[in-house]
């Protein structure tokens, strides 16, 4: 498969009380055309400020620092300008935020909205726009789309309204999804439906899709690849069978661990210790030490190198470096 997404060394920054303080610190990473890679990790980690400095959206007083490189197919997105940037976004790069609520205007109806989101990149009449909506809406499962282009967000469920953020994130067949949280505060029924449709999507367009996700039953349903963040950094990534049945990084044990499903099947539902740290205090070395059962004296004074086990999966962790250093498999 071709190279379409090439982030490297993506840091992004906030002031703090004694300077800039990073939040996203030197995540590198590659995603192919076609592809569905998954950034996982507890809230706070930099999953969703990622994906916003990919669309170059990260609010002020944020800011990418310069050495970040962004490039889409070749093409450098640190390098644009700002006219440029925007129409990037929903004809090549589209995202599905989190909260459709907050996303959609809750005083225009929802149908004139994704019209007014085609028209801002392809000329077109405002009846030809309506069908095209209309026709959008059919396809990813919105019942009665001519009534429905009507209707305001607050009347809707939560299930419709992510349905239409979805209908005007590929309203442009963007090469690059970015899907933030997509089955959020979703019913468990309407969670299958919206994967199925982006499984669905994903597969007759040919989109990449970028899951961002603390979800690993998701994860697990959609995702080819997984990248492990915690507190700003890449820590593990691999395949999703790799990640989700041999993970190595002691906090991915740790997440699945804590999966109940798992504790259903006999196991003992287990937990992660502490909490994580604020990014004005990061701590020295691994940022997961002051948490992991396995630290070593080296752990709290170096930051883990990563550590390439195979072609496909790689982890950023002292215990596994000396585990293998060893001859433990």
């Amino acid at each position: 498969m071709a190279e379409l997404l090439q982030v490297s060394n993506l840091s992004v920054t906030f002031p703090g009380s004694s300077g800039r303080v990073t939040v996203v610190d030197d995540i590198s990473f590659t995603m192919q055309a076609g592809e569905v890679l998954s950034l996982v990790g507890e809230s706070g980690c930099g999953k969703s400020l990622t994906a916003l400095a990919i669309m170059r959206l990260v609010p002020k007083p944020g800011r990418i620092e310069t050495a970040s490189r962004i490039r889409l197919e070749g093409q450098e997105l640190m390098d644009l300008a700002v006219p440029d940037m925007r129409r990037v976004r929903g004809e090549q790069i589209a995202m599905i935020f989190q909260e459709p609520m907050s996303a959609l205007n809750p005083v225009q109806a929802v149908g004139p909205q994704v019209v007014e989101a085609l028209r801002l990149h392809e000329r077109i009449t405002s009846r030809e726009a309506r069908a095209r909506v209309e026709e959008l809406f059919e396809r990813v499962g919105i019942p009665d789309p001519r009534k429905r282009f009507e209707s305001y967000p607050h009347q809707l469920s939560g299930g419709l309204k992510q349905r239409v953020m979805i209908a005007m994130a590929v309203s442009m067949r963007p090469r690059l999804l970015i899907a933030d949280e997509p089955t959020t505060a979703l019913d468990v029924t309407v969670q299958a439906q919206i994967i199925e449709l982006l499984r669905e999507l994903q597969s007759t367009l040919g989109t990449s899709v970028l899951l961002i996700t603390h979800d690993l039953g998701v994860v697990n349903e959609l995702a080819d690849r997984v990248l492990m963040m915690y507190a700003g950094r890449t820590i593990e990534a691999g395949l999703r069978e790799q990640i989700l049945s041999r993970p190595r990084h002691p906090y991915t044990h740790g997440l699945l661990r804590s999966i109940p499903a798992r504790a259903a099947r006999g196991q003992r539902l287990a937990e992660i210790s502490g909490v994580v740290p604020s990014p004005e205090h990061w701590p020295s070395g691994c940022r997961f030490a002051p948490r992991c059962s396995e630290r070593l004296e080296v752990c709290t004074k170096q930051v883990p190198e990563s550590l390439e086990l195979d072609a496909t999966h790689s982890v950023c962790c002292h215990a596994v470096a000396a585990s293998l250093a060893e001859g433990a498999p």
